[in-house]
């Protein structure tokens, strides 16, 4: 992505788009060099298709990743959210089981249901070309209708026996709840053991990144100290 963003600015082109591996992740950035993760492309994509008509019942379906500020995009902009496990299968179901066209991850997995069931980082880039072009606006202004949070994520290792007891320890409990009431509402709070690394993620957002670093740290040491 850093190439892509230098390749842009020096070019002065109008965006840039990047996909990983296997290509059914997209993520792009804007004129500025600046990225746009998969959160902003929800957005972008979820206020045009509405605006044609092709949203299913006005919802984006997205992941508990997902930027606080996607949710608070949605709410403010009259969209229904529907929020899944992390993972575009657990996406997938959603839609399928629902009728909805539109979902992803913040990673860049984006799916439209009218055209096919996995996501493809290719068809993601045509329809943000599409977009582009139809509104005439710089990628910048259509991202900038989604402001992101501050958001910080901190990873503990971990055995099986601390993913499975963690939420239970008092320690790492009464840590989440204090640091809830220092966030007061405008902050979110996430511990989730990795499905796929030996691994606990701790992810805080809110408004204040000297705040949410120290949150999200002191939360990772509860677990250290206090899980076995």
């Amino acid at each position: 992505m850093e190439r892509l963003s230098q390749f842009v600015k020096e070019h002065s082109l109008a965006g840039g788009v990047a996909f990983d591996g296997d290509a059914d992740r997209c993520l792009a950035v804007d004129e500025n060099g600046d990225p746009v993760d998969g959160d902003q492309l929800l957005a972008i994509f979820g206020t045009a298709l509405r605006e044609e008509g092709r949203l299913k019942g006005d919802c984006i379906v997205a992941t508990v990743m997902s930027n606080l500020g996607f949710f608070t995009f949605a709410r403010e902009n009259g969209f229904a959210t529907d929020t899944t496990r992390v993972g575009d299968r657990y996406v997938l179901e959603s839609m399928v089981k629902n009728g909805y066209s539109l979902g992803g991850e913040q990673s860049g997995h984006i799916i439209f249901l009218e055209y096919m069931t996995t996501g493809d980082g290719q068809l993601s880039a045509i329809q943000l070309l599409s977009v582009m072009k139809k509104t005439g606006k710089p990628l910048s202004e259509l991202k900038n209708q989604m402001k992101k949070f501050p958001q910080t994520m901190v990873n503990v290792l971990a055995t099986p026996s601390m993913k499975a007891e963690w939420d239970n320890c008092e320690a790492v409990l009464a840590a989440i709840a204090g640091y809830e009431h220092t966030l007061g509402g405008r902050g979110r709070i996430l511990v989730r053991p990795s499905g796929t690394e030996p691994l606990i993620r701790v992810m805080v957002e809110g408004e204040e990144l000297s705040v949410i670093r120290e949150a999200a740290q002191a939360i990772a040491n509860a677990i250290k100290e206090n899980v076995k």
